[in-house]
């Protein structure tokens, strides 16, 4: 898993100019949730980056999605994203 969470946070690095960023697993919260699986992340992104804070935050986001659609369609089930100054 941590593995690939770095995965995540180099293939982030490489599209976008980011200073920091902190990656929450909070998949726990949500296992008795209806569609809840194991196999399937819920995450929280908290990312620091002048780059992305000098657009809007749609843009930002689709931004970081782009770089992650693959990812949202197998192993990321719930994506929330903190843009932080």
């Amino acid at each position: 898993m941590k593995n690939y969470f770095e995965e995540i946070c180099i293939r982030l690095n490489r599209e976008i100019k980011i200073e920091h960023i902190d990656i929450v697993d909070n998949s726990h919260k949500h296992k008795k949730h209806k569609f809840f699986s194991p196999e399937k992340f819920h995450l929280h992104l908290k990312i620091k980056s002048l780059n992305l804070n000098s657009i809007s935050r749609v843009n930002a986001q689709k931004m970081i999605m782009t770089v992650l659609k693959e990812d949202l369609k197998t192993k990321i089930h719930a994506l929330e994203i903190s843009i932080e100054k």
